[in-house]
């Protein structure tokens, strides 16, 4: 079998994936802030670590796999909308946490298997704080428990800046309080209209670095496999992660692989709510399937930046048309219990190259679509749906995906000989014929479009 490597943000370099334990593979990948609607933008990490997680399902069993994805419930946006809403935050925190859910699964994204939630996890933060304070690597100041950056000498190994950039790009808070102006919040007080815990510093919430942290340590160890999220985490999220987590572990990595997705855009830039140019993934899912979307954000390398327009999703959904039209020609051929082939594999296990592994499914088609013999039919159509399922594609039913569910049978039967009598048509370059049987087939309101895979129609109207 292909060996799976993925690009390591941490070395800057792809390596051969190595668990720590083959019989538990591990994976975290910070999940949403819920005061608000997903963007697409946001859907992007959650798409890309869903394959990945299918992937090594895939390689080392299915329940071999621990995949967490946390919810961040406690946070300055949170506080923020509560207060501009007047709703209670717990009230705002559930309903846009299910949201979430429902939108992420609206496009194939399934649920992890582990979905710690920050404000459960009070105690473990509250312990780590204590713990890096008695060490020597945080200090308290004001009601404030902050971390030394300089205590930790690996601090900006992941971003691969200078402590001085760090500053100027984070925009840190420059408060009386600290002994460095880099140092960090693991714990901060609350207000009286905040929400609050107990803790050795007083009445206080925890920083959002603290939160994955203690969570991480809490479900999958002190050391796991892999830690995911997009590239605007590396720096300060995931940096200050490494800092506290190394430090509270007495030196112990935290994760062995790094793995950062790019940025989705729109034009040139960056989709971001502050910006204004968000598309919202609970109004798309209105407008188009959810596997289109999916597809479409699988397009390009998870690490490159993917730029988002209409045009974008005009061709992912001819392109899954032509998938799911090959599937319905075959509708009366039993799948063969066959893997994905080879050619899929090997680039979907060359760090996730989605791109590549998407053209090999249309060869695959292709093969489908030319098979004589029923075995050759069999073995194509079951390649077809084990390769799509890794991706999270082509697992629908074709006739659905075409609208034909509540189509009459005979009509179906009249439209399928129609478009079967214009091949033929086309085949024997007879256009007056083709043309004639196309004028029925507009008569009727049937889209028709033709591709390599032969053609596909849906119901207008």
């Amino acid at each position: 079998m292909t060996a799976l490597t993925l690009y390591d943000t941490l070395s800057r370099r792809k390596r051969p994936f190595e668990p720590i334990d083959p019989e538990r593979v591990t994976l975290y990948v910070c999940g949403p802030t819920v005061y608000n609607y997903a963007h697409i933008g946001n859907a992007r990490p959650a798409v890309v670590f869903d394959v990945l997680a299918r992937a090594l399902r895939h390689i080392y069993g299915a329940d071999k796999v621990i995949y967490a994805r946390n919810i961040t419930d406690v946070d300055d946006k949170i506080i923020a909308s509560s207060r501009e809403t007047g709703e209670p935050i717990e009230a705002i925190t559930t309903r846009y946490a299910e949201i979430y859910r429902q939108d992420m699964g609206s496009v194939g994204v399934a649920m992890p298997d582990i979905e710690p939630h920050a404000t459960q996890h009070i105690p473990q933060m509250v312990a780590m704080a204590a713990k890096l304070i008695e060490d020597g690597f945080a200090y308290e100041a004001e009601g404030h428990v902050l971390f030394s950056v300089n205590s930790f000498d690996g601090y900006g190994k992941l971003s691969r800046r200078s402590l001085d950039d760090m500053i100027a790009g984070a925009r840190v808070e420059v408060a009386p309080y600290k002994k460095d102006p880099g140092d960090f919040v693991l714990w901060k007080p609350a207000a009286d209209d905040e929400p609050g815990w107990d803790s050795p510093w007083g009445r206080g919430r925890p920083g959002w670095h603290l939160e994955c942290s203690a969570m991480t340590a809490e479900h999958l160890g002190e050391t796991f496999d892999i830690h995911g999220g997009g590239v605007d985490l590396v720096f300060p999220h995931h940096e200050n992660e490494i800092a506290q987590s190394t430090c509270a572990h007495g030196g112990k990595a935290m994760a062995n692989y790094w793995l950062h997705n790019g940025f989705l855009t729109m034009g040139t830039d960056k989709m971001s709510k502050s910006l204004g140019n968000v598309q919202l993934v609970h109004d798309l899912v209105k407008e188009h399937p959810g596997e289109v979307l999916r597809y479409a954000l699988l397009t390009a390398h998870y690490r490159a930046p993917l730029t988002w327009t209409s045009d974008l999703l005009a061709k992912t959904r001819r392109s899954l048309d032509r998938v799911y039209g090959v599937l319905r020609r075959l509708g009366d051929v039993e799948a063969a219990d066959v893997p994905a082939p080879q050619a899929f594999l090997e680039p979907l296990f060359d760090d996730l190259n989605t791109p590549k592994a998407l053209s090999e499914i249309f060869q695959i088609a292709s093969r489908a679509n030319k098979a004589e013999s029923d075995e050759a039919r069999a073995i194509a159509k079951g390649e077809l749906l084990a390769a799509g399922a890794l991706l999270g594609l082509g697992q629908g039913d074709p006739d659905a995906w075409f609208g034909l569910t509540d189509l009459d049978p005979a009509e179906r039967e009249k439209i399928d000989g129609l478009i079967q009598a214009r091949n033929r048509a086309r085949a024997d370059k007879d256009w007056d014929a083709a043309d004639k049987v196309r004028d029925e087939l507009n008569a009727l309101k049937v889209q028709v479009d033709d591709g390599p895979e032969g053609s596909t129609w849906r119901k207008l109207g």
